[in-house]
């Protein structure tokens, strides 16, 4: 076996812990597993990983960044503010549309920390990320392309959050219609209409 450096060995096991939950459920899947599915040892594992709870933070926080790193790049200033707009939530779209068991594994992942004594506070940082996510993101646009919001920010974000996170919920649980695209284009209507663009001199 190959030696990796340590934090290349994190992201090995990491992503494939997100494989592993993805198809046996966060429950079923132990380090033994996840060991297995990375193709390393056991101890390998213990040797990257102090305990569950710091494997989950690592998986909340690398799924996280698999979205940002596509909305990023897809969320680039366009000729217009809607279609800029538009372009993010279809990338994120998209993401869902084809990856429906990483997304469905975000929400086991917060009931299990949830409902597990002492990993509370992984279902709170879970969505505190995604707040800090969509602010980030939206002072980065804001910024580009010169505009004020008629909201603060932080409430944008946590909209945002709200938002996605229950159209992806609805989309697991009701399946792909056409009527997603309507849908979609009703909330980046609503969303553009929340900020006042800017003329820059």
């Amino acid at each position: 076996m190959a030696r990796l450096p340590s934090a290349e060995r994190r992201r090995q096991l990491t992503e494939a812990a997100i494989r592993a939950m993805t198809r046996d459920g966060v429950p079923r899947t132990t380090t033994r597993s996840i060991a297995a599915e990375a193709g390393v040892s056991l101890s390998v594992f213990h040797y990257c990983f102090e305990s569950k709870q710091e494997l989950l933070e690592s998986v909340i926080t690398t799924i996280t960044g698999h979205y940002v790193t596509l909305v990023r790049e897809a969320i680039r200033p366009r000729e217009t503010l809607r279609e800029t707009v538009r372009a993010g939530f279809q990338a994120y779209w998209d993401h869902v549309s084809a990856h429906p068991g990483e997304h469905m594994l975000t929400y086991e992942l917060t009931q299990y920390a949830l409902r597990e004594p002492g990993f509370e506070h992984l279902a709170r940082r879970q969505y505190e990320m995604y707040c800090v996510t969509y602010a980030d993101l939206i002072e980065r646009l804001r910024h580009s392309m010169g505009f004020e919001l008629t909201v603060p920010v932080p409430v944008l974000a946590r909209y945002l959050a709200a938002m996605t996170d229950g159209l992806t919920l609805n989309y697991l649980v009701l399946g792909s219609d056409t009527t997603w695209t309507d849908i979609l284009d009703t909330i980046t209507d609503h969303v553009a209409g929340l900020v006042r663009e800017e003329v820059r001199p």
